[in-house]
């Protein structure tokens, strides 16, 4: 039996002060687990360079016990982070060149990254960003007016993205104060919100937030971003059904990591969970080469056997495109199964 770690009041405290009380520590997350430092090879040195951040709610979803826990290996550092590693780079994506101004991002025709905050409520190991200059692009509430003055000046612009960081970091006032600001701007005609939030702490999606999205004019849609079906919580599927019942569009992108996800039974019981929730499996990425991350990299041969079995036992909605974003590229390379490419 799957015996996992029960931290969190039976009385859910508001999603701020959940986030106050993340655990901050790799020796802490272990003792909470009752794991041994030995057995993990747990660096400091790591943590260092990209801190530990793991929210109490997230660290209920792990087995006690187990230290190969597949959501405690995303969030755990470890020695092979320090290693370099030729060929992954602090910016595999080339996104300091898309870097158009404080804030933007804007690779992709049509559409374009708002990064609303430069904040997560969890630190995953694997991130593409973990090295990015968050320091020239964080933007004050005064500043967002500039942002938008580059959509409101472009309108080709049809998309925002909002991203990060998280963008549910903003309080509820900020968010909504955004959204107000992007509705006003009459050739955006969808939002799109890119969030971990909601996953790793489900308490985020308050009712005065689904109420905002619910009287929006725009057509929005959340990607939430899951690697494992032991992710998927009853809070997770309560906050969904909110944002379902306000007309958000629901989707998932995860990412192909060695040792959490990369064997074809796992990844399909993630799509059929997913499903089950109310969340429609998107994207599976090819990881990026990130410096820090080369541990998880499954590599391309083995990410195309594992899709070739699971396009062979899921049918077509449930099965998530297989991708990999390359710098320069005019939007997703799709990974197709004859090992061919389009971009």
């Amino acid at each position: 039996m799957r015996i996992i770690a029960r931290t969190a009041p039976i009385e859910q405290p508001h999603w701020q002060e959940i986030l106050a009380s993340a655990i901050r520590s790799g020796d802490e997350l272990l003792r909470q687990l009752n794991l041994q430092d030995a057995s993990l090879n747990i660096s400091h040195q790591a943590a260092k360079d990209f801190p530990v951040l793991v929210p109490r709610t997230y660290l209920a979803r792990m087995e006690v016990g187990n230290p190969l826990d597949p959501l405690l290996l995303q969030v755990l550092p470890r020695q092979q982070e320090t290693e370099q590693v030729s060929g992954y780079i602090t910016d595999p994506l080339g996104e300091a060149d898309a870097n158009v101004q404080p804030g933007i991002i804007h690779k992709y025709d049509g559409r374009l990254l708002l990064i609303t905050a430069t904040g997560c409520a969890v630190n995953c190991r694997y991130c593409f960003r973990r090295h990015f200059d968050y320091a020239d692009n964080r933007i004050s509430r005064r500043q967002w007016n500039a942002s938008l003055d580059y959509v409101r000046n472009d309108s080709s612009i049809s998309e925002v993205i909002l991203s990060g960081g998280d963008p549910l970091m903003l309080k509820d006032s900020q968010f909504i104060d955004l959204v107000d600001a992007i509705e006003a701007i009459p050739h955006v005609r969808r939002l799109r919100i890119h969030s971990r939030l909601p996953v790793v702490i489900p308490q985020r999606i308050t009712p005065e937030l689904a109420a905002r999205l619910a009287a929006s004019r725009l057509s929005t849609s959340m990607v939430l971003h899951i690697n494992h079906s032991h992710e998927i919580s009853p809070a997770l599927e309560m906050a969904v059904a909110q944002l379902k019942q306000a007309g958000v569009t629901l989707l998932n992108q995860s990412v192909l990591l060695n040792g959490v996800n990369n064997d074809v039974d796992t990844l399909q019981q993630l799509s059929e969970n997913l499903f089950d929730a109310g969340i429609l499996p998107y994207y599976l990425h090819l990881m990026d080469e990130v410096q820090g991350a080369h541990h998880f990299d499954t590599g391309k041969q083995q990410a195309l056997q594992i899709y070739q079995q699971l396009h062979a036992r899921l049918p077509g909605y449930l099965l998530p495109r297989l991708v990999k974003e390359q710098a320069g590229k005019a939007g997703k390379t799709l990974i197709l199964s004859n090992n061919s490419e389009i971009s």
